[in-house]
Order: structure tokens, then sequence, then C-alpha cells
């Protein structure tokens, strides 16, 4: 399995201490933030409909998810031909675990848009040969994608997905050992089952993404986020090599930007509280 130990010298890569070139969307609350969320990725949906969107779980998606499938009381077609893809899982759970990434997704998008399995890729939480799982997932996204759309939360110790701060990154997906800062994680609070590892996309699939939305909300989340903004590109901050995107488009409240200094902001190709 190929990893990722440092940063790419190439010429034109994004210098560690500098601003990203990024879209920075600033907004008062969470909810503001969702609503225009939501409507960047309508945007995206109606100018390519049958984008692949890889979707991350968690609280900081989960208001936007909400906001975009009620459009389809009165926008139906705008996902007619979508195709949806989950970033991650936790290996061990039941499919039906109440804490279980499918079970989020099946609640907040899949069951409201009643997504036809042809049109959805997700992890089996529970794979009979984990490696395996991994293989097909990895031949399913080669046969049907890149990813057009990515939507991704910052992790609390910066992990993209399940992809865990350490000296080497994978590149490909991958069963992951996870830290003690998954496995607390508020989703699990509600589990009945156990979880014994992490299945993720790799750093590849992710940076192979057409566009990057990174959804960041609340305070606990404003460390983070003034290290992805300031800080150097090291897989021991594995949100740190979105650097190397070109295109990322940063949507967060004041409380995740509360220790951020103003410049990304005042440097973005968006202005702050700008709705796309």
């Amino acid at each position: 399995m190929r990893s990722i130990s440092q940063p790419p010298s190439a010429s034109g890569e994004p210098a560690a201490g500098t601003f990203p070139a990024w879209e920075w969307h600033l907004f008062p609350d969470d909810e503001t933030m969702s609503a225009a969320a939501a409507a960047r990725l309508a945007e995206e949906l109606r100018a390519n409909p049958s984008a692949l969107v890889c979707l991350a779980t968690g609280a900081s998606p989960k208001r936007t998810y909400e906001l975009l499938t009620a459009r389809a009381q009165t926008e139906r077609q705008l996902f007619a031909r979508a195709r949806w893809m989950k970033l991650d899982e936790w290996g061990g759970l039941a499919m039906d675990d109440p804490a279980s990434c499918e079970t989020f997704l099946r609640d907040a998008i899949l069951d409201p848009l009643e997504v036809p399995p042809e049109r959805y890729c997700g992890w089996k939480s529970q794979p009979a040969d984990a490696q395996a799982e991994c293989r097909a997932i990895a031949a399913w996204l080669a046969h049907n994608g890149p990813i057009d759309l990515h939507v991704l939360g910052l992790g609390e110790n910066g992990h993209l997905g399940f992809n865990e701060p350490a000296l080497e990154l994978c590149r490909e997906p991958h069963v992951a050992a996870l830290t003690r800062e998954s496995l607390s994680h508020a989703m699990l609070g509600k589990s009945r089952g156990r979880v014994a590892y992490g299945l993720t996309l790799g750093m590849d699939d992710i940076l192979g993404s057409g566009r990057i939305l990174l959804l960041v909300t609340g305070r606990h989340k404003a460390q983070q986020l003034r290290r992805l903004v300031t800080g150097e590109i090291s897989p021991l901050f594995p949100a740190s090599l979105l650097r190397q995107h070109r295109s990322v488009a940063i949507y967060c409240d004041a409380a995740a930007a509360s220790l951020c200094p103003v410049e990304p902001w005042a440097a973005s190709t968006a202005r702050p509280g700008q709705e796309p």
C-alpha cells in the first residue's frame, strides 16, 4: 500500500506557513453556514447533475444535509442522477447501529432522496475480510470516479475521514487504527456495539476530488482551523495536506474561526459571509 510521508516538493505547491488561496466563507453561526453550504451543494448538482459526491458524517455536515434534502420537495429533479459515496465507516458496528456512518447517511441523505443502490457506494461495516472490502471500494471508485465533489469535516486531531495523524498516511482505501480522539467521537455515544477499527478512503482519493467543501463549526474546532490556516503541511496533521489541492472551499462559523488571523478572510476569493 502506497503512503504519504511528506508533502511533494514540486514547484507551484503551496509553501508551508503561507495562507492557502482557497475560498473562505465565514458565517455568524452554524445555521447560516449550513444554509450556504447546502446552497453550494445544490449549485454544484445543477452544474453537474450526475456528479459523484462523497459524504463525511458527523455534526458539522448534519444540518447542511438536512437543508439540502429539503430541496427535494420542490426540486426533485436536482437529485435524479446524482451519485453518492460514503467516506468512511466504523469497522465492527452493525450497519443499522445508531452510531454507524451508514445509519447517519440513510437518515440524512439516502432515504429522504430515495437513492437507489446503483447510485450509492458505501463501506460494509462488518466485512468478512476488511482488506477485501478496501479493494472492492478502490475498484468501484476506479470504475466510477473520480469524486467530483467531496464534503469533509475537520477532525479534532486534524484527521480527514479516518486518515489519522501518523508519520505516513495511506493513499488508498484502507483499514485504519483509530486514535483516542476518534474513539471518543460523539457519534459513538449512542452505539450498541464496539468499534474495532476504521474503514476509510485514502488521501489520494480525497485529493483527487474535483472540488472539496470543508465544513467547520464550533469553538472546539477553532484550534484545528487555525493550525490548518497557519501551520505546516505534515502527515501528523492530515488536514494540512488539503493545501496541495487547488479547489477547496471552507465554510465555517464564527466560533470555529475565532482563533484564525484576519489574513485568510482578507485574501479570500469570497468575502466573509458571502454565499456562493
